[in-house]
């Protein structure tokens, strides 16, 4: 998974940095996607839920950073959950990345950035 940053806002241009590359796990069955994160102590990475709108930390041991995605796999939203709670499902959203808390903001993952995933292999062999 890389993240494409939105267009700047008007002012100091910052050197452009290239996306960073995150280990991402996929969730894309209904299994996979009702377990999430669920009896972990913590996560390197990300999670993909696909297709998803919404999640809860109820019975998680750690607060995560959600970020909803649309189709087009632009952010829609960043949020931090502590566990116990139970996140609003957004209408627009087809897929939600998970981390742990705090991650989200280091990687750049905000409102309006554009999530690409890749294979991290590079090729064949």
């Amino acid at each position: 998974m890389k993240v494409s940053a939105p267009p700047p806002t008007p002012g100091p241009t910052a050197p452009s940095e290239p996306p960073a590359a995150i280990p991402l796990e996929i969730a894309d069955s209904a299994r996979a996607r009702r377990k999430g994160l669920l009896g972990r102590t913590g996560v390197s990475g990300a999670l993909l839920l696909t297709p998803a709108r919404g999640v809860h930390t109820v019975r998680m041991r750690f607060a995560i950073d959600v970020a909803y995605l649309d189709r087009g796999w632009r952010v829609l939203s960043v949020r931090t959950m502590r566990p116990g709670r139970l996140g609003l499902p957004r209408l627009r959203a087809r897929h939600v990345i998970e981390a742990e808390a705090g991650a989200m903001a280091r990687w750049g993952v905000r409102r309006g950035a554009r999530i690409v995933l890749g294979d991290a292999g590079g090729g064949a062999e």
